[in-house]
């Protein structure tokens, strides 16, 4: 740790008619790994993307060393020695790994490219992040951990000073997440400074100096990470005291409500076979590329299925297609929110009333009346931040656009709701809504099938837990055996 070398000076930037950022300043000294913490809408996208060149701010400076720099793109930004790594990675797919590293600037050898030099100079990089793999190799053929690795030494070879990562271990098991810490450790004794955004307390203590909280585009407070509690960054995000993480339940359960058999996802050889109870909260938990999300997918008649049978209240029914399952009564809130929940460069409005547009029409002609209570009803009932359900849903922080994505479903006759993920890269506050949410309606004699990564949900919030190994149920866990334990020893 030395002096401030890296200052943000009273930076504000408006979106009419909200203000994203006021006002803010924050000082960083060279390797320190500072928290960047908020609720989603609290600006640090913003922020991050007037680091990175891609937004212009209306006022306020950025200094670095003590001169004052414009940012006035990414390639400016790199230039300056700032590098971010986004959580959407921004990789080309059939590029290999050399490539995708020194992307634009390929190393070159009388007019031609290097490509002896240019794999040395990568493997050189990969090296230094402790990635052991062959440059050549196409980024496509790399796990999601891989692909942030190539985006850290892509980082690294641009001599960066400041390295941002927005919530890097959003999709990683807990050995990748430890190879990340390590990253991280090591540009900290080069003097690299990072500023670490994630919704995970837990990493926040472990591998973060110091912590600066944002709450509605204004800076709440600068903190020594050791010298500050869960409850008392909570109390900074939020505004307000959060009397418990997870809320009571208190709804009972009923009899079964689905009942699946034999479902085996075309080419696995794995079949599963469970049930689903009215009113029930049933975890499905398991380490990454357990199969988790694919039995989900084979259930709602996303993938091809090679057997199965169905039954819903006692009824067989043949689900070939999302649209069949749509008709049985099933939601599912896919975990790529961006990519399959919502069509972000339409309206909010469409987005969440395309799966029921029947609740929008007038005869033939869409009601543009229904089509704005509906619309404003989900808004108030799950207080989606926005300024006009007109905007598009892009312009939506992460777990603002989760909240449309459920709206979307909610707007339904769904009975049985599949939720995938549902609380990944969104903050405290809005996880406590989503937990209430789930437990509202189980209340009101809905089922739902909770996909979790994170084992405190799995433990806290449901009634029964399926855990999956390599394609299967390897364990079926009641609620009094419910514990991170008992899920390990099955996942494992």
């Amino acid at each position: 740790m030395g002096d401030v070398f890296f200052e943000i000076q009273g930076v504000s930037k408006r979106f009419e008619p909200v203000q994203a950022l006021s006002d803010v300043s924050i000082k960083l000294e060279k390797g320190e790994v500072r928290a960047l913490a908020g609720e989603n809408g609290a600006g640090k996208s913003t922020l991050m993307k007037i680091l990175n060149g891609n937004y212009k701010k209306d006022s306020g400076k950025v200094l670095i060393d003590g001169k004052e720099v414009e940012i006035t793109s990414s390639l400016k930004a790199a230039e300056l020695g700032i590098a971010i790594i986004f959580q959407e990675l921004n990789l080309v797919e059939e590029l290999s790994i050399a490539e995708n590293i020194f992307v634009g600037r390929l190393k070159k050898k009388n007019g031609l490219v290097d490509w002896k030099g240019l794999y040395e100079d990568a493997g050189v990089l990969l090296k230094e992040v402790g990635f052991d793999i062959d440059p050549r190799e196409l980024v496509k053929n790399l796990s999601i951990a891989g692909k942030q690795m190539v985006e850290i030494a892509k980082a690294l070879s641009y001599n960066s000073r400041i390295v941002l990562m927005d919530e890097p271990s959003a999709t990683l098991t807990q050995n990748e997440l430890k190879k990340l810490f390590h990253i991280i450790r090591n540009l900290k004794q080069k003097g690299i400074t990072v500023i670490y955004i994630s919704h995970r307390m837990d990493e926040i203590f472990e591998i973060c100096d110091n912590i600066t909280v944002l709450r509605d585009g204004c800076v709440i407070d600068t903190r020594k990470v050791s010298e500050v509690s869960y409850d008392d960054i909570v109390r900074m995000m939020v505004g307000r005291d959060m009397d418990q993480t997870f809320p009571v339940r208190t709804s009972p359960i009923g009899d079964e409500v689905l009942r699946v058999k034999n479902l085996r996802r075309r080419g696995e050889a794995a079949s599963a076979e469970f049930y689903l109870r009215q009113g029930e909260v049933l975890g499905i938990s398991g380490l990454v590329g357990a199969g988790r999300t694919e039995m989900m997918r084979a259930l709602y008649g996303a993938d091809y299925t090679d057997s199965g049978e169905i039954y819903i209240h006692g009824e067989r029914v043949k689900i070939r297609n999302p649209r069949d399952a749509k008709r049985a009564g099933l939601a599912f809130l896919t975990e790529d929110r961006k990519g399959e929940g919502l069509i972000l460069s339409f309206p909010i409005k469409f987005n969440i009333e395309m799966a029921n547009f029947k609740n929008i029409l007038q005869g033939i002609f869409i009601s543009r009346d229904k089509e704005s209570k509906i619309s404003e009803r989900f808004r108030k009932e799950l207080a989606i931040k926005i300024h006009s359900i007109s905007q598009a849903a892009k312009t939506l922080s992460g777990g603002n656009q989760q909240k449309v994505v459920l709206a979307k479903w909610l707007n339904t006759s769904a009975d049985i709701f599949i939720m995938d993920e549902p609380t990944r890269g969104i903050d405290v506050g809005a996880k406590h809504e989503i937990y209430e949410l789930i437990y509202q309606l189980v209340k009101e004699g809905k089922s739902v099938i909770l996909i979790s990564s994170e084992l405190l949900e799995i433990t806290s919030l449901c009634d029964r837990v399926l855990v999956m190994k390599e394609g299967k149920i390897s364990g079926e866990l009641q609620k009094e055996e419910i514990c991170s334990e008992s899920v390990m020893k099955y996942a494992l």
